[in-house]
């Protein structure tokens, strides 16, 4: 009989690993390099030397920079503040750049959306484009200097849905701004950059203001109120990487010639900050199968991929094989084997000889208290006899 060979095929979507897939080619190659295998506050600094002294552009300058950062596919200002349509350029060219305004949707004006009295107005953070967005005038008034944050029960809701009031997030009970869900990914991986960008002045920014001093501490590690960080992974894996973000991304990178390194790696913010649980692969591997001792497949395929398997023995059954739990990563033992991707294939040891055993596979992704199994659907199972 021919040789059993585990042959795993994954397909779905998860999205942190698909754009930094899709876009790799717009990576210059090699940028990333100093950055790899470090984790914690070293990979922070790393990334900062890596994305520090970038082109420095005028504030009107600004207006222009929109028109190929910030444009929709109507060729329109892609405002995540409001619903508005707004035509770029000045009112005299007839556009729709403030001046004056009473209502939402009368023009678009220049978002600081890390608030620039954070940092005293100070240069490069004032036109930095990768916090610096179009937004309506009116909500972009009623954002105010309010950090962002979560909202129950809102004093004011914008024609968006974004919300201000008092914070219902645990930790904090001031006012606070909060964004449609669409986009709050967007606004934690912005958040992630300036720490990361301006590593080596933000820690004095807390004194600067209540607002700032609410979710900044006095280090440059790990710069967030621990509220603040965590609410920040949260957004951070519930909206992943859009194709929105990764063309913006290129486009201030041909304007200033730096990068966030969040969207081009969601997985940073985790090796970095390790908050929340990572998020989990889309599928299972498939059509696994055993060669004696030894497990064998072929990767997952497809846009969303795990960082590792987890294979997992019984000397019993397949229902004696637990489930892992998020969170709880399982070391390698006898009966657990941790396989990184790209290896395809692990080796159970000292095995009985005319003994059946049967094995499960489970991606992952994420490491320490971050780690998050696939666990639902149908697990790919394999028993087969020791010779």
């Amino acid at each position: 009989m021919k040789n059993p060979v585990a042959i795993c095929h994954l397909s779905g979507l998860a999205a942190i690993l698909f754009i930094t897939v899709g876009t790799f080619a717009q990576i210059p190659s090699g940028y990333y390099n100093s950055a790899q295998g470090l984790t914690g506050a070293d990979l922070k600094t790393a990334l900062h030397n890596i994305i520090k002294d970038h082109t420095v552009q005028s504030y009107d300058y600004l207006w222009t920079a929109f028109n190929t950062t910030d444009k929709n596919a109507e060729n329109k200002v892609w405002d995540m503040y409001s619903n508005c349509t707004f035509t770029f350029g000045s009112v005299a060219n007839g556009g729709n750049q403030c001046g004056d305004y009473t209502l939402e949707c009368d023009c678009y004006n220049r978002e600081h959306s890390v608030p620039s009295s954070w940092f005293d107005d100070a240069s490069p953070m004032y036109t930095d484009l990768f916090h610096v967005f179009p937004a309506d005038g009116k909500v972009n008034s009623i954002r105010g200097n309010y950090p962002f944050g979560q909202v129950t029960n809102p004093t004011i809701t914008t024609g968006n849905g974004s919300k201000l009031g008092f914070c219902s997030y645990p930790g904090y009970s001031g006012t606070v701004f909060e964004p449609i869900d669409d986009y709050k990914g967007d606004f934690a991986r912005t958040y992630f950059y300036m720490a990361t960008r301006y590593e080596d002045l933000i820690a004095d920014w807390h004194s600067n203001s209540p607002e700032a001093d609410a979710i900044l501490q006095d280090n440059a590690y790990p710069v967030f109120e621990t509220w603040y960080l965590e609410m920040l992974g949260e957004w951070h894996a519930a909206d992943p990487v859009s194709q929105k973000e990764t063309d913006r991304n290129n486009a201030v990178y041909a304007i200033q010639n730096n990068r966030n390194p969040f969207i081009d790696h969601p997985e940073y913010v985790y090796q970095i900050w390790d908050v929340g649980l990572a998020p989990e692969p889309a599928n299972h591997a498939g059509d696994f199968s055993a060669h004696t001792i030894t497990l064998s497949w072929n990767d997952a395929t497809g846009p969303s991929l795990p960082e590792g398997y987890l294979v997992r023995m019984s000397a019993t059954s397949f229902e004696a094989i637990a489930a892992p739990l998020d969170g709880s990563p399982v070391p390698g033992d006898f009966w657990n084997k941790n396989v990184p991707y790209g290896v395809q294939k692990t080796v159970f040891g000292n095995l009985t000889p005319n003994t059946t055993y049967y094995f499960k596979i489970y991606g992952y992704r994420g490491t320490g208290s971050s780690i998050d199994y696939k666990t639902d659907g149908a697990i790919q199972q394999i028993s087969i006899e020791a010779k």
